[in-house]
């Protein structure tokens, strides 16, 4: 394995906050302005620098050579030179950027040393859902949380084990919107008359309280506690389960995380049913499952910054004997990953296939829906041997529809979703594990499966994927949504 996932984080913090925090950094730095000169050393386009790094998956140990010699790089270090050469490449200038790759280092350091101290959850799947100590592994900044004090968002951080109650607030009857099933709302409590229940994450009330004040101080807001039971945050952070329940709750959260301030938009919540309604009548004629977004309440007079989103738990859709596990977590370590114990990595690699793959491709061509179907939005269903058996997406957030957006360009963001960002992913942690496996073929193999797609053939012949350039876009100051792809190597051809 790598260098940063074989270390145990609690031998040295310092050292080991830098090695996670330069992974991801590195990732960006060396695909999005370096090109590989030979193997582990790049030379970094603008500047003419040559870095040297140990490692493939998630590179650590940064060098640069000057004079004569190669020079280790301190976390703090490898920001600076990132600047540089960003500045140089682009001819902008940033401030902002550096401080959240500082930030995310910091952040690293706070979660090693909580997780340290906290027990995990003895269920698999909150374990699977807070392992990510990497996180995104191709964003310079993956587990910046705003420049916050670190007490302010620590009880509430899924990679330090957290669980919390919620708190309770009544909204007055007359300012409350809501769309969709929040039946599972009223469920947390009782609100007095005239008034209707809202659960509220108690980090995302401290952060807009100076807003929320004149309604508190006039009676449309009134505070009736916190719940009795406490929810777990998932690795979204802002998105909690209630495992009792067995449903998830979705947040505003006011804090920049990877590429956007993580509020649910007044656009996106207005067009929330329509997506959702969309995935869900798709996955009743496709295998695996689609986790609806059921529905959302809010006030009218604080519409984002309070509103909540109902999600439709594990339970209803997974298959008897079946457990689910994030599928990001499969590339980070964490007691119960089945890529640790599996004794036949090409069949299981091409169970995930057949779990991941078709659902995502029908949902596209048969029904117009883009799945953003990346890591972090898929949950894989293992059986008893941990082989994958199912596939459940969640998300109508991220979700697009063809013809609301071009086919060509609904198909851009699925290759990068799903190729890129997922089975590229996880083939490099199974190889990782395994290196004499050839995976690929595989992978050809299934999606040749569906050639009745016309873009299959395109894609299996492509010399190129699309790679999302997190690094640049910040840098540059672009919406998180808009999406920039570079040409990555795409190892299904010739496969």
């Amino acid at each position: 394995m790598d260098a940063v996932d074989a270390k145990d984080p609690r031998d040295d913090v310092a050292t080991a906050a830098d090695a996670y925090a330069a992974a991801p950094l590195l990732n960006c730095l060396l695909r999005e302005v370096g090109e590989r000169v030979e193997p582990n050393v790049y030379r970094l386009r603008a500047s003419g620098r040559l870095l040297r790094v140990r490692g493939s998956r998630r590179p650590t140990g940064p060098e640069v050579h000057a004079d004569g010699a190669w020079h280790p790089l301190t976390h703090a270090e490898l920001v600076k030179l990132t600047a540089e050469e960003l500045c140089r490449h682009t001819g902008l200038s940033n401030s902002e950027l550096p401080a959240e790759m500082l930030d995310s280092r910091g952040a690293v350091a706070a979660l090693l040393t909580a997780r340290a101290h906290a027990t995990a959850p003895t269920d698999p799947y909150l374990r699977s859902e807070q392992s990510l100590v990497t996180g995104h592994p191709h964003h310079p900044a993956p587990k910046a949380r705003g420049g916050g004090p670190v007490a302010a968002w620590l009880p509430y951080a899924p990679e330090a084990y957290a669980a919390f109650p919620l708190t309770l607030l009544g909204v007055r009857e007359d300012t409350v919107v809501e769309e969709g099933d929040t039946t599972a709302l009223d469920s947390y409590g009782a609100a007095p008359s005239g008034y209707r229940l809202l659960p509220a994450h108690p980090w995302q009330l401290d952060l807009v309280a100076r807003e929320l004040a004149p309604a508190f101080a006039d009676g449309r807001l009134v505070r009736l506690g916190r719940t009795p039971g406490r929810v777990a945050p998932t690795a979204a952070i802002r998105t909690v389960y209630a495992p009792e329940a067995d449903h998830f709750l979705k947040f505003s959260l006011d804090v920049r995380i990877t590429n956007d301030v993580r509020r649910l938009w007044r656009h996106d919540l207005l067009k929330l049913r329509r997506t959702d309604r969309a995935a869900a009548t798709a996955f009743a004629e496709l295998p695996g499952g689609w986790l609806s977004d059921r529905g959302y309440r809010t006030a009218d007079f604080a519409f984002e910054e309070l509103a909540v989103l109902v999600r439709d738990g594990l339970g209803a859709h997974l298959a008897p004997g079946a457990t689910p596990l994030l599928a990001a977590a499969l590339t980070e370590d964490f007691d119960g990953n089945p890529l640790d114990r599996t004794t036949d990595p090409g069949a299981w690699w091409e169970a995930y296939l057949r779990a991941v793959v078709p659902p995502a491709l029908g949902a596209f061509h048969d029904h117009g829906v883009v799945l953003e179907a990346h890591l972090q939005n898929t949950v894989i269903a293992v059986d008893t041997d941990g082989t994958p058996a199912q596939a459940l997406f969640r998300d109508a957030e991220g979700v697009k529809l063809v013809p609301d957006v071009t086919r060509a360009a609904g198909w851009e963001r699925l290759v990068y979703c799903l190729v890129v960002n997922n089975l590229l992913e996880i083939a490099e942690a199974v190889a990782e594990r395994h290196p004499s496996v050839h995976l690929w073929p595989a992978a050809r193999r299934e999606l040749a499966r569906h050639r009745r797609i016309p873009e299959i053939a395109g894609l299996l012949a492509s010399p190129a994927l699309p790679g999302k350039t997190n690094l640049l876009l910040r840098w540059t100051g672009a919406d998180g949504a808009d999406a920039r792809y570079l040409p990555l190597r795409n190892p299904l051809r010739g496969a």
